[in-house]
């Protein structure tokens, strides 16, 4: 069976236009967490949400350039390895601009999603499905070590939920796990605008200039938005 391990970064931003600043990953028994200089200050919106301050990387190396860059590219991009984060194609696209690609990923996010058949889960962010859940442990949100934490806990709790629906073992709910996390996800519900609560696929036969209108907006975006642009592009048949 393959070797998990699970990571998350934390960065400058949520666009294409941001960089890491912090790595953390739990490998087995090991347990990794390195604050790295980005390039560019850090703007204070994403210093509220992690509180990596610009003084706290004074000094500090980029990680491109530190001791630690080849051990965790290495490490990554083993094929014997799976890399674990929530909400992974963001993570992953950060990790590339960093040359550092990983054989193989499972998103959280994607099979959260997936295992919610009925949409009966307003959000999926990974604070979120940590107290609906009642996962019990000790970890700082956004920190990227505690995110790490709570999301090898979730983690399992996912892959247990898998293999009591597919009556399977570990190895095979991982392989299900990284299937369901190698393409976008179909969301049920929009959560936000004048629509709210109401299911894509309603909003579909109703108001299709408004999904025109959103997959227009998404596409503009400076977020990658890969769920929602599959979703759109999905019910309106492109």
């Amino acid at each position: 069976m393959k070797n998990i391990i699970f990571f998350d970064t934390e960065t400058t931003g949520n666009t294409n236009n941001d960089f890491l600043c912090q790595i953390a990953y739990k490998n087995g028994e090991e347990a990794f967490t390195e604050i790295y200089n980005p390039g560019m200050k850090i703007p204070p919106e994403a210093s509220a949400v992690h509180h990596i301050s610009n003084r706290m990387i004074e000094g500090k190396e980029k990680f491109s350039e530190s001791k630690d860059y080849q051990k965790i590219k290495e490490l990554f991009e083993n094929p014997e390895n799976v890399v674990v984060a929530h909400n992974a194609p963001f993570d992953l696209m950060i990790m590339k601009k960093e040359n550092i690609n990983p054989a193989n990923f499972i998103c959280t996010l994607r099979v959260a999603r997936e295992l919610d058949k009925e949409g009966k889960i307003d959000r999926y962010n990974l604070q979120y499905l940590r107290y609906l859940l009642d996962i019990d442990i000790v970890a700082q949100a956004h920190d990227a070590l505690g995110d790490v934490m709570v999301l090898e806990k979730l983690f399992d709790r996912l892959k247990t939920k898998i293999k009591e629906t597919e009556n399977c073992e570990d190895e095979e709910a991982i392989g299900k796990m990284i299937e369901i996390s190698s393409h976008p996800s179909i969301l049920r519900t929009i959560n936000f605008g004048k629509y709210a609560g109401k299911k894509v696929e309603d909003i579909a036969s109703i108001d299709r200039g408004y999904l025109e209108w959103l997959l227009n907006e998404k596409l503009k975006g400076e977020a990658p938005d890969e769920d929602w642009i599959y979703t759109l592009k999905h019910h309106l048949g492109k």
